[in-house]
């Protein structure tokens, strides 16, 4: 396994203005912050060096990403607790901790450079590879088993919600009937014959015919969107009052989903017309960007992971009685 200091191509994205963010909630002597998606603790490395008494825990259901992180930031000591876990068991791992509350909460979503880099991992189209795209390789059904077992209807479907891919249907078909002849294992044989049933013209203004597809099967694999449905409601909970959350999301897909979650914490429940608000249907949540924040110019030429990043926080102002 190569050293840490390998990765300096992987940068935190959007670190200084998470760490405003997160900054005002991170001020006590105590204070605990929750790293959802540790990966390979860069923004983490940022936050314990930026609030001295910060106690972290890093979660990461990629026990390679874990071990990294784990590298990294061994300097901290006893300040850092680091678990192999999805992030939507954010409330069972606090309370095996033996905590009720935590002051922060940040996730950086999607797939992470470590993963997107390692070719038998197989995220990247651009490589060929066994089809996984597990995070957690030691778990579940790979692209693979998707590929060679989902009807055609359930891998349209999976396409077309999770890769918004206009030729859903006609791909779905034609996976299914490739795999008679032999089932999909290697990347490589899936790219070729995306680039046959996708229309030319789509290919010439679309992108790589090979993208939609690959971030369904990652999605489909890793129940992404799932999680994340759970895991922002349950963080939220988590804060005490004065504690924020940052999210940062790489696809209109999960976007939404972090959107919808901040709006409903975020608005009163008190029936319209009421003259007061009724006790514990006040708001929850203070939204503290306005709509979802992009990186800049200079951050996406030096990193360009960040030129799809969309930022959103908010600050928990109490909790319903």
């Amino acid at each position: 396994m190569p050293a840490v200091n390998d990765d300096v191509a992987h940068l935190p994205v959007l670190l200084d203005r998470v760490l405003e963010l997160l900054a005002p909630a991170l001020t006590g002597a105590d204070a605990v912050l929750i790293d959802a998606t540790v990966g390979l603790g860069g923004h983490a490395e940022a936050l314990l060096e930026a609030n001295p008494s910060l106690r972290l825990i890093g979660l990461d259901r990629d026990p390679s990403a874990l071990a990294r992180s784990g590298e990294r930031l061994a300097k901290y000591g006893d300040r850092v607790e680091l678990v192999h876990a999805v992030y939507d068991r954010m409330p069972a791992v606090v309370a095996d901790l033996g905590l009720s509350h935590v002051d922060g909460v940040l996730m950086d979503l999607g797939v992470s450079s470590m993963q997107l880099d390692r070719a038998e991992r197989g995220f990247a189209y651009a490589r060929d590879a066994p089809l996984d795209m597990r995070m957690d390789p030691s778990t579940g059904p790979t692209a693979a088993d998707v590929l060679n077992t989902y009807s055609v209807a359930d891998l349209a479907r999976i396409l077309r919600d999770y890769g918004e891919e206009r030729f859903a249907g006609r791909i779905a078909k034609a996976v299914v009937a490739a795999r008679a002849g032999a089932p999909f294992d290697r990347s490589e044989r899936l790219v070729e014959l995306l680039y046959d049933t996708v229309p030319a013209p789509s290919r010439r203004t679309g992108g790589h015919p090979a993208k939609r597809t690959f971030q369904a099967l990652r999605i489909e694999v890793n129940a992404e969107l799932e999680v994340l449905r759970t895991a922002v409601p349950s963080a939220i909970d988590l804060l005490r009052e004065g504690g924020r959350i940052v999210v940062e999301s790489y696809q209109s897909l999960e976007d939404r989903i972090v959107k919808r979650a901040f709006a409903a914490k975020a608005s009163s429940r008190t029936p319209e017309g009421l003259p007061v608000e009724l006790p514990g249907h006040g708001p929850e949540l203070r939204l503290l960007t306005r709509g979802a924040e992009k990186a800049g110019e200079r951050e996406t030429e030096h990193n360009p992971r960040a030129s799809s990043v969309r930022l959103r926080a908010a600050e928990k102002i109490g909790v319903a009685a």
